[in-house]
């Protein structure tokens, strides 16, 4: 059900990377299929920038299906009659899990900017903690795109004795400069919003819908490829037969952008966004290992099957080739396959067969090692 929340961290507080010990937290999460006797079925979706819990069931909120409702469910590549599936809501979150808008116990008042600063490994240490909780001692697989795909990773180089297969798709091993730059006008957009107050918004009883919403359109744009754009818009007017000389959404494109910012501001909340966009800005998990992203997988027990997209432009497949130069010189088992799309970043929350077929053929040889039997 939407409810199901744990309080973890009770006895010993979380230290993050910024030093802060956090605790208790609040982790929101779903699960989907049944555990199996031995514990060994279970596969851990992480969750894009503005995805949450609800993977395979229509959202609280929105009421619009689970964000990755093609893939999970009876019968689909991540079979919920085969797989135990688990998604929580990331640290930082604002569906649930400990973030900007819980109380801060020391002073009653919502965290706001008083919340750490978080890292994608304070976020998987989090689900590590879940994971725990639920008796899962090694996943069957981890799974996640984008900043979801940077939890895969930070997951195999971090607790690699506790991942069997590991599908980072559409992701990299350390946030780009040109990422950071769009980052922040996201942050900035929010910012100068009159309704932000300097991060006490929910002090205020206002929210900074403006400056969010505008957030959300320019990342929206990132997510798309220049060839999907014209394909679904072109030059085509909205709802007129001319121009109107003014300022008003003249342009179809114009016109989804808005309702794309507009209907975001109504799931997710500004300081969450700050906190999350971050997260990923800091991630580069290179550096943790003086620079060598194949130390960071040397002797890795874990199998890796990468995807990338020819027409993402956020997260190219350069970026993953680079993973899979560092897995090859760590001698580790990986595949890689870059799908041909014309659909951009998002191509992996999209109808794309190449892409569910070659997923669904991993799964089932890895499970086929696992002892799962067959699909």
């Amino acid at each position: 059900m939407p409810g199901t929340h744990v309080r973890l961290a009770t006895d010993e507080p979380l230290l993050l990377d910024c030093g802060v010990a956090l605790g208790p937290v609040t982790v929101a999460y779903r699960t989907y299929g049944a555990l199996n006797a031995d514990r060994s079925n279970a596969i851990l979706v992480c969750h894009a920038l503005t995805g949450d819990q609800f993977v395979a069931e229509p959202h609280p909120v929105t009421g619009k299906p689970g964000w990755w409702d093609l893939l999970v469910g009876p019968g689909k590549v991540l079979d919920t009659d085969r797989y135990h599936v688990v998604c929580a809501n990331v640290l930082g979150g604002c569906m649930g899990t400990t973030g900007p808008m819980d109380i801060n116990p020391e002073t009653g008042e919502p965290y706001g900017l008083d919340f750490p600063v978080i890292t994608i490994s304070d976020m998987v240490q989090v689900q590590a903690l879940l994971l725990d909780h639920l008796g899962i001692d090694q996943l069957f697989c981890v799974i996640g795109g984008s900043m979801g795909g940077m939890q895969v990773l930070e997951w195999a180089a971090r607790f690699p004795e506790r991942v069997f297969a590991a599908v980072p798709i559409a992701a990299a091993a350390r946030h780009s400069s040109q990422n950071i730059a769009f980052n922040e006008v996201g942050r900035q957009a929010i910012m100068a919003d009159p309704d932000w107050c300097q991060g006490e918004y929910l002090r205020h009883g206002k929210v900074p819908t403006r400056g969010l919403a505008v957030a959300r359109m320019a990342a929206h744009i990132t997510y798309l490829s220049d060839s999907a754009l014209h394909r679904k818009f072109g030059r085509r007017l909205q709802g007129r037969d001319a121009l109107s000389f003014g300022f008003d959404a003249d342009f179809q494109v114009e016109s989804y952008l808005r309702h794309q910012g507009i209907t975001f501001v109504e799931r997710f909340d500004a300081n969450s966004y700050l906190y999350i966009t971050r997260a990923m800005d800091y991630f580069d998990i290179a550096a943790e290992h003086g620079g060598a992203l194949s130390k960071a997988f040397a002797d890795t027990p874990v199998r890796f099957c990468l995807f990338s997209f020819t027409s993402d432009w956020l997260f190219p497949t350069v970026e993953s080739r680079a993973v899979v130069k560092a897995l090859n010189a760590a001698a580790a088992n990986v595949s890689f396959v870059e799908v041909k799309t014309d659909k951009g970043h998002d191509a992996f929350l999209l109808d794309e067969p190449e892409f569910a077929t070659t997923l669904r053929g991993f799964l089932d040889g890895a499970g086929k090692h696992r002892g799962l039997g067959e699909g």
